[in-house]
């Protein structure tokens, strides 16, 4: 769709003051889906360069520009370490109800940032510990948890001119044995509710985030590997009223209860790695 109020597109490295009406351009999927009769400049990232991926022995590096075909790629390529997390990775990907053709443009950070319930980059994010690097219009530089970052359907911490330059995939976490499970209403259809889970080789620690039928990311955490009754009374005690997302993709009733045996199936699944 035409964006045809806007009348300037900079670099995204300019040094203009900013101001009311614009937005950062990265793969713009979100950007031009609809009409934005506010905007009239975009700052376009695509010109900052960043490197899309970056391996480090501290984890992996991903920019907020680099594209789901890009991330894809490189959980599908044979000899990159974290063999584990690139199939939760992979399948994360693929959780996307669009086409090759929007995964060839569409990036990560922009998926974080849009903050949709059903946002797979966030489901991948929170089930790998992501931190989120956001550098401030004011040049500050912070980190944060993807849980914090998020704050509910359409909403982060960002304010206007703010701006997500990056996730960090720590080492640890890409380590981890990993187990998912998500359902929607059709088979390509968008995430209904979608859980995973990693656990610690050493400690047993074990980790269940919900996505997709929460408004935000909630994440469990045990010290030890939980029973079925002590998961479900977790999860019965975070799903707090107004949590559960309400919408044409499922009901709430539908979507509490695909909480409560998907998070029983990843505990299963995690039990057997």
């Amino acid at each position: 769709m035409d964006l045809t109020a806007v009348r300037e597109v900079v670099d995204g490295r300019s040094t203009l003051p900013w101001e009311p009406g614009e937005a950062w351009l990265a793969g713009g999927t979100a950007l031009f889906a609809e009409p934005r009769t506010d905007l009239w400049r975009l700052r376009d990232l695509s010109r900052c360069g960043w490197p899309p991926l970056t391996v480090t022995e501290d984890g992996l590096e991903v920019a907020a520009t680099c594209t789901i075909s890009d991330l894809l790629a490189f959980a599908r390529a044979p000899g990159q370490p974290w063999p584990r997390a690139r199939t939760l990775i992979a399948d994360c990907c693929q959780a996307f109800s669009s086409s090759f053709k929007v995964w060839n443009t569409a990036t990560v950070g922009g998926n974080v940032c849009l903050a949709l319930p059903a946002g797979p980059m966030i489901s991948l994010a929170v089930a790998l510990d992501g931190m989120c690097q956001v550098r401030g219009r004011d040049g500050r530089r912070s980190r944060m948890p993807v849980t914090d970052f998020v704050t509910g359907p359409g909403r982060t911490v960002l304010r206007p001119g703010d701006l997500l330059r990056s996730l960090h995939l720590p080492a640890a976490a890409l380590t981890r044995p990993v187990a998912w499970r998500r359902v929607s209403l059709r088979p390509l259809g968008r995430s209904a509710a979608l859980v995973t889970g990693t656990r610690a080789s050493g400690t047993g620690r074990t980790s269940i985030a919900v996505t997709a039928a929460t408004i935000r990311p909630v994440v469990l955490t045990f010290d030890q590997p939980p029973s079925a009754t002590v998961l479900r009374d977790a999860v019965a005690g975070a799903l707090e009223p107004g949590l559960i997302v309400e919408d044409v993709h499922g009901l709430p009733a539908w979507r509490r209860h695909l909480v409560f045996q998907l998070a029983d199936e990843v505990r299963r699944a995690l039990s057997r790695r």
